[in-house]
């Protein structure tokens, strides 16, 4: 009994350490959670939607994402769409389809976002940054002009990607 004593002595800081070492997906989630968060906070303060914004619906359109950031459109649809339906008392959010465009309502919004590459790599010591510009807009379902329009810089690690 005793013997076994020190292996599990060596082996606890070892398994500690495992349990407490960030995966590269919860890094990514947590990117694209700060980023949806950011995103969701300016398009619930829009001056062009009436309050409570928890009367209003934003109908998602699927997003427009640069394949040189490394993340899908659906991974920062799920993002963006759970960032808005954790606001408190948020929007309604809906994925928008083309059906959707006649006979909306007055409490209906369509929200674009466009995310993109801001320029080239950013190489840091440690690690490199990418630059982005996500624009939203904002639209009524049956129309093409801008109600709204907001964009947001930043940068992503790399390495969460």
């Amino acid at each position: 009994m005793n013997a076994s004593r020190p292996l599990l002595l060596l082996l606890a800081p070892l398994l500690a350490g495992c349990a407490a070492a960030p995966e590269r997906p919860e890094t990514l989630r947590q990117a694209l959670f700060n980023l949806g968060e950011r995103a969701a906070i300016r398009v619930t303060e829009a001056p062009a939607l009436p309050r409570p914004p928890g009367d209003q619906v934003l109908l998602l359109v699927t997003p427009e994402v640069n394949g040189e950031l490394g993340i899908g459109q659906e991974r920062f649809r799920e993002s963006l769409t759970r960032a808005l339906l954790a606001v408190g008392d948020g929007p309604q959010v809906l994925d928008w389809s083309d059906s959707m465009g006649e006979g909306g309502g007055d409490n209906q919004w369509r929200l674009e976002s466009r995310l993109m590459a801001d320029g080239p790599r950013l190489r840091l010591s440690d690690r490199e940054l990418l630059p982005y510009r996500l624009t939203l807009i904002l639209r009524r379902p049956d129309g093409e002009s801008v109600m709204w329009e907001e964009s947001l810089q930043g940068a992503l690690d790399a390495t969460a990607l």
